[in-house]
C-alpha cells in the first residue's frame, strides 16, 4: 500500500479503539482521532484516508458504522502495550509498508458535511464534558484538630512502674 500517510495510520488506530464491541459511528471515531492525536486533521485528508483505507481492504461499512477488516485487525495485532504513540504509528507504517492488498475493494463513500456534522458533535461533546468536570466540587466541612478515634488519657506517674 503506497503512500502511506500519517492520517492512515491515526484513522486505523482510532477505528480500531472505537469499534471493539461494535462497529463504530463517525461520531464515535472522531472522538477517538482527538483522543490519540490530540486534534482533528482536516476534513479533506480524513475523507481522502477512510477512502484509501476502504479501497485497500482495510475498512468496512455497516449501515452507517464502521469497522476493520481482518487484514486490518492483523496488522494492527502485535502492538508493543506500553509504546508511546509515535512508536504505535511508526510500527503500524512499518507494517502498511510491507503489506499488499489482495484485490480493491468498494471504497466508502464519505461527504465532507457527514464529516463535519460528527466533527461539530465530537466539539460538543467534548465542550459538555469539560463542563461538567469543572463543576465545583462540594465543600467537605472540616474537621479542625479533632481526630477520629477514641484517646485515652495518658497514664500518670503513679500508675507506672
Amino acid at each position: 500500500m503506497h503512500p502511506i500517510h500519517d492520517v492512515d495510520v491515526i484513522l486505523l488506530l482510532a477505528v480500531a479503539l472505537a469499534s471493539k464491541r461494535r462497529p463504530a459511528e463517525l461520531v464515535e471515531i472522531m472522538v477517538a482521532v482527538d483522543l490519540i492525536h490530540g486534534s482533528i486533521p482536516p476534513e479533506s485528508k480524513v475523507v481522502e484516508a477512510f477512502h484509501r483505507l476502504s479501497t485497500h481492504g482495510l475498512l468496512r461499512e455497516e449501515e452507517g458504522r464502521f469497522s476493520l477488516t481482518t487484514d486490518a485487525q492483523s496488522i494492527m495485532a502485535g502492538q508493543p502495550r506500553k509504546a508511546d504513540m509515535a512508536d504505535r504509528i511508526f510500527c503500524i507504517k512499518e507494517k502498511l509498508a510491507s503489506w499488499n492488498p489482495k484485490a480493491e475493494q468498494t471504497p466508502i463513500v464519505l461527504t465532507a458535511e457527514q464529516l463535519s456534522a460528527a466533527i461539530v458533535a465530537q466539539r460538543a461533546a467534548a465542550a459538555a464534558a469539560e463542563k461538567v468536570v469543572l463543576v465545583a466540587k462540594p465543600k467537605v466541612p472540616e474537621l479542625g484538630n479533632k481526630r477520629a478515634g477514641h484517646w485515652r488519657k495518658p497514664m500518670s506517674g503513679r500508675g507506672r512502674r
